[in-house]
């Protein structure tokens, strides 16, 4: 690469329901806030803050055409940002979390970085859906809510990497994996669905080394990616009217969808493939150089986790009721506000506010690291 890149891993955005969408990482992914030039002299690749800046504004208007489902442009392009949106937070934060060990405090930041903001933010939404959705008060840790089962997620994977790192085969063996959870119907604790279904694109960003991105950052890739992401957007107009939405989720098995395992495991197979290669032509496309929106690309978590309160409070006023948004003029105009709103998340006031819970300081809550007593 012409820059050393010297980010840590980021976090995406996904779904729905009690276990929803996608976001930015802690601070110690490439969502989190860094300078433009780190210890040592070495420059920040804007390359992947520029891509997770992108990914976020997808996963926002995502987001707000949601209740759209009626009109054949939202549903389609929903369709297509799910099929790769939360895979590219996924394999961005796979690829920087490839030194992940538990030395020199990387355990302690999988605590203050992804564990605090999964309690608070768990908290926070179940609060938020009984308070203002009338609702009832459903608290619980293990069952993540809405926004908040990405940094579940992605804390048991940061804990599996030296696993990947080990074994002969890992990429080969988390598709496996992820095929065979959908047989059958897992636990919807701690969204089992989604941690095993998605693994291969955190491991897949284990395998990748800069090479890999200096492939996509040719002339000839941004053609091809852009032509790529073209035809993706227009066959989505052909198979939403045949594809359910929940197949996009990552989070139900094929008896809950109503299919046979053969169907099931080909169809879900065929979904890696299609969403790798959204990926790749998605990151083909991002601009390389630093842009005015490189710095915001630092702090995508932020717009991730807050982004969740004002979708949720459209549905629970019924706004998504109005007849003018369910045109494809209202389509537009709110996957514009998405952008909008995804944009000032990311902003400084934001995260000078809301620091203290996406990237608290807890110096206090730790220790030495305890060794055993060697026998004497």
């Amino acid at each position: 690469m012409t820059q050393t890149t010297v980010h840590e891993p980021p976090a995406g955005a996904g779904p729905e329901g009690r276990a929803g969408p996608e976001g930015r990482a802690p601070a110690d992914s490439p969502a989190a806030q860094a300078p433009a030039t780190a210890p040592g002299g070495r420059t920040r690749d804007p390359f992947f803050d520029n891509a997770k800046f992108l990914a976020i504004l997808l996963v926002v208007s995502g987001h707000a055409i949601e209740g759209l489902y009626d009109v054949h442009l939202a549903h389609a392009a929903y369709l297509f940002i799910y099929m790769f949106h939360m895979p590219v937070f996924i394999v961005i934060t796979g690829y920087f979390s490839r030194n992940f060990s538990f030395s020199g405090g990387k355990a302690r930041k999988l605590i203050t970085n992804l564990g605090v903001p999964y309690v608070v933010f768990e908290i926070a939404y179940s609060t938020y859906d009984w308070k203002v959705g009338h609702n009832n008060l459903h608290i619980t840790l293990l069952d993540p809510y809405f926004l908040t089962w990405f940094l579940m997620a992605l804390f048991m994977w940061r804990l599996s990497t030296p696993v990947w790192q080990q074994i002969r085969w890992p990429l080969g063996v988390a598709v496996a994996i992820s095929l065979m959870s959908y047989m059958g119907t897992l636990s919807d604790q701690l969204d089992m669905h989604r941690v095993f279904g998605l693994v291969p694109f955190y491991v897949l960003g284990l395998l990748l080394r800069p090479e890999h991105f200096e492939l996509l950052k040719r002339p000839v890739s941004r053609v091809l990616g852009a032509l790529v992401l073209a035809g993706g957007f227009a066959a989505s107009f052909v198979v939403d009217r045949h594809m359910a939405t929940e197949w996009v989720y990552w989070r139900s098995s094929h008896a809950k969808l109503g299919v046979d395992l053969v169907t099931g495991t080909l169809m879900r197979f065929g979904m890696l493939v299609v969403a790798t290669i959204l990926v790749a032509a998605f990151l083909a496309v991002v601009p390389r150089r630093r842009t005015w929106f490189t710095t915001l690309g630092t702090t995508t978590l932020y717009a991730y986790l807050l982004h969740g309160f004002g979708t949720r409070l459209m549905k629970f006023v019924g706004w998504y009721d109005l007849d003018w948004m369910h045109t494809v003029p209202g389509v537009l105009t709110l996957a514009a506000g998405g952008a909008v709103v995804g944009t000032l998340l990311c902003t400084k006031p934001v995260v000078k506010v809301m620091h203290w819970a996406l990237e608290p300081r807890m110096t206090w809550a730790f220790t030495p690291l305890r060794r055993p007593r060697s026998k004497r």
